[in-house]
This record gives C-alpha cells, structure tokens and sequence, in this order.
C-alpha cells in the first residue's frame, strides 16, 4: 500500500528505531540481583519489553509475562527504583538503531515530514537516549508513556500529536513494532505501518492489521513514494 499526502509521522522507539533490549535486561538484573533475586537470560527479558518500565519491573519481579497480582507493592516501588536509576547511568551501553533508521529519518526530515516520537519509555529516557544515539535533532515533538494521562495502545497520545501540531489525523501515520502501535492507531483511525522485527510478544505484527508492514525499516520510503 502506498501512502499520500502524510505530512507528519509519529514513530515509536523501542524495537522500532532502537534495539535497546540489552540495556534494559542489564537493568533489569542489576535491580534482581539487589534484592537477591534470580536473574534471567537476556532474551527472556527482550520478550517482557514494550509496555513501559513499570510492566517490565513488574513481570521481572513475576518472573514471566503474566504479572502476579499478589507484588507487595513496597517492592515493587524499591525495586522501580533501583531499575530508574540504574538504567538512567546506562542508557546506550548496547543500545543501538535498528538497519537504515539513521539514514531514513533525515531523509524523511529533509523531505520536510515532520517527525515525532510517541513512546512508552519514561519521558525523562527519551532525551538522554537520543543524544547519545546523535539523533536529538530529529524530532519536533516527543512523548513519553507518563506524559499524558493515558498511553499507548489508548489513542491519546496520538490524538494529542494531531491537536498539537494542530493537523488532521489522516495527514499522519503512525509506525511502530507493537500491537500498542497498532491498536492505537487504529482507535484514532490514523493509518499506521509494522515493523516485523522488534517486541512484539513473538507475535506477527499483522495480526493487528496495521494498513502495511515492512521487514526493513528504508522500506518507508518507498510507501511514501520517495526516494533518499
């Protein structure tokens, strides 16, 4: 499916533009190992990630992607915090960006598409980790999954870019790897496009029917009708 007349493209950024799986997982055992827990395998963890830090937190502490109910909550805020504070000293130690985000993102900027960020990662992540990523220049807005009352797969966010940028949600698309991405696209009725790789749950991305997918993410420019 090709795509016309988008004017504004709201990205998400874990497992989308980024691979910052591997930080999270040291975080994510650092904060076990504190509180003498049992530790997990990286890919494990790479499988818990995508629904913002307090999810991750919680299905570490359950030691699966279900969440156990019964967390005493004490430990929970503990263990919330050691994740916080480590994970912020270690942001882009493996973190990197997936194949052909760097050079499609200035292709699309200087293109004049405005580009924006809607993420669950904290608000306070997304700075730090797109400048040590050499990307902060790129976004004219950024959204983190605290800083709106709602956060994906509730349209919220999104709705809020358009309102925003004060443009129409059929001049925007929405790109992501999650059915998060997805489903809140399409409670906004704003057209969306899956990345296949990423976190999505081991699930395939078109079960949630996004309008495309693409397994490479220079893919876009090609739905866009453009060229780098």
């Amino acid at each position: 499916m090709r795509f016309s007349d988008k004017k504004v493209i709201l990205f998400d950024l874990d497992g989308t533009l980024v691979d910052s799986a591997p930080d999270l997982a040291l975080a994510v055992n650092h904060m076990l190992e504190s509180l003498g827990r049992e530790t997990f395998a990286h890919e494990t963890i790479r499988s818990w990630v995508g629904n913002g830090a307090q999810t991750l937190v919680k299905r570490a502490l359950s030691g699966s992607s279900i969440i156990d109910d019964e967390i005493d909550p004490v430990l929970f805020e503990e263990a919330l915090d050691i994740f916080l504070n480590f994970y912020a000293q270690n942001l882009c130690v493996s973190t990197v960006t997936y194949p052909n985000v760097q050079t499609t993102l200035r292709s699309l900027k200087s293109k004049d598409y405005r580009l924006v960020l809607v993420t669950n990662k904290p608000y306070d992540f997304i700075q730090p980790l797109l400048e040590g990523l050499e990307m902060a220049d790129l976004f004219e807005l950024c959204l983190g999954g605290d800083s709106l009352a709602k956060r994906k797969p509730d349209p919220m966010p999104l709705l809020h870019v358009c309102d925003s940028l004060d443009v129409c949600v059929t001049k925007c698309l929405m790109i992501g790897d999650s059915k998060n991405d997805i489903l809140a696209a399409n409670a906004a009725k704003m057209q969306s496009i899956g990345v296949s790789y990423g976190y999505n749950y081991g699930e395939d991305i078109s079960i949630y029917e996004p309008d495309s997918v693409v397994h490479d993410f220079d893919e876009i420019m090609g739905l866009l009708g453009e060229t780098h």
